[in-house]
C-alpha cells in the first residue's frame, strides 16, 4: 500500500482509527507481557528473603 501523504497513511479510507488502535493494543499486551514477569519476580524474591529472616531469628 502506498500512500500520497502522511494524513492518508493515518486515516486509510477511514479505518485508521481501528488499524491504529489494533497497533496501540498489541503493543500494550506485549509491553505488559515483558514486564509483569519481571514485577512479579522481584515480589518473590522479597518474599523469600522475608521469610528466611524470620526463620533465622
Amino acid at each position: 500500500m502506498f500512500f500520497d501523504s502522511f494524513t492518508e497513511l493515518f486515516n486509510m479510507g477511514g479505518h485508521g482509527v481501528f488499524v491504529w488502535l489494533s497497533y496501540g493494543l498489541s503493543a500494550l499486551i506485549i509491553a505488559q507481557n515483558f514486564i509483569s514477569p519481571m514485577l512479579t519476580r522481584k515480589k518473590v524474591i522479597k518474599d523469600i528473603e522475608r521469610q528466611m529472616r524470620r526463620e533465622q531469628k
